[in-house]
């Protein structure tokens, strides 16, 4: 192979919920493993739907252990059928790319190699998914967002016109920018320009998504940390109530008397939970109403704000559409959230 990978094993069973929303929900492309013998299972459900959640772009379903069932191809197109029947129940078919693919780990077959028990599959072998699956951000043009993390004096610069501007530090969670670019700063819609970026020494005429840098704009304005740079065009507006779904990490309950603190990018607010309208049963998809969560539960609630926050849908930008909640008490994160 020609990748590096970075691969997040979490348990599978429901009390390690929290552990497996946590590693997917930086991943790019979740391997749904099923065994020939008994096809989708409850966990399989359990497991689609947390990709499906965490918004992980690219689904692989793999059905192990065709040695078993003597490589019938008539069960593998079954627990293909099915799956895909249930993926279209919960809406990950629309909105994901899926792929199955028949192996058997024990033997190596259709992992790296293509042995000759399976004649019938002419696709990919696993290794060959991985290697050609887009990597992140290639797919969407995504609006640029780039939360302030530190805001500095450029160091001695050899432009001398640089020596009065603050520059802005900070990644670029999203999109690309480029000097000359009209950029609103936010929550106060202060607009300008960008003068220069630098990424090291280095002067930018462009940066993109991951990349960190210090931008600096045409005009002083007052900005500080959590504050977030914007294209004038693709501004949005701050919030200060947000609807999410969370799922809860503590082993404190959730409590809706209790002020929390959500931490979105490099911004903080304090938060009251306005409502929750329900919790997820994880193995049957069931919504069922509720007055607190567990250590484990997922649940659709609204958070009202004492700052306002500049948020995306978490479906549109899993950067600017995430945040944790932070108990006040302890500093613990007790909460991941996703924004709807």
């Amino acid at each position: 192979g020609t990748r590096k990978y970075i691969i997040a094993d979490a348990p599978g069973h429901e009390q390690y919920t929290r552990n497996m929303v946590t590693a997917a929900s930086t991943a790019n492309l979740a391997i749904i493993l099923i065994d020939a013998r008994k096809g989708v299972l409850t966990q399989t459900r359990r497991h689609s739907y947390l990709a499906h959640l965490v918004g992980i772009p690219h689904i692989v379903v793999a059905v192990n252990k065709m040695d078993l069932i003597n490589y019938d191809q008539a069960t593998y197109n079954k627990i293909c059928a099915d799956y895909i029947q249930f993926a279209e129940e919960i809406g990950l078919a629309a909105a994901r790319d899926i792929r199955f693919i028949p192996m058997s780990a024990l033997n190596g077959d259709m992992l790296v190699d293509r042995l000759e028990n399976m004649p019938w599959y002419t696709g990919e072998t696993l290794l060959e998914m991985l290697e050609k699956a887009p990597a992140a951000h290639t797919e969407q043009s995504e609006q640029f967002r780039f939360p302030v993390q530190f805001v500095c004096r450029p160091h001695a610069s050899s432009d001398a016109d640089l020596h009065d501007f603050r520059g802005f530090m900070g990644r670029i969670e999203s999109g690309d920018i480029a000097v000359g670019d009209a950029v609103t700063v936010l929550p106060n819609g202060y607009q300008s320009k960008v003068k220069a970026i630098q990424l090291g020494e280095n002067q930018l005429q462009s940066a993109q998504t991951e990349q960190s840098v210090t931008i600096l704009l045409e005009d002083e304005i007052d900005t500080s940390r959590g504050d977030m740079i914007v294209k004038t065009d693709e501004a949005l507006a701050p919030v200060k109530q947000i609807e999410a779904f969370v799922c809860w990490l503590s082993e404190t309950p959730l409590s809706t008397s209790r002020t929390y603190i959500v931490r979105h990018t490099t911004r903080e607010s304090k938060a009251k939970i306005g409502t929750i309208q329900y919790k997820v049963d994880v193995n049957t998809l069931e919504q069922q109403p509720t007055a607190d969560l567990k250590m484990n539960d997922i649940a659709r609630l609204t958070f009202k704000l004492a700052q306002p926050l500049m948020v995306d849908s978490y479906k549109t930008n899993r950067a600017t559409g995430a945040f944790i909640v932070i108990d006040e008490s302890t500093n613990n994160t007790v909460g991941a959230g996703m924004i709807v």
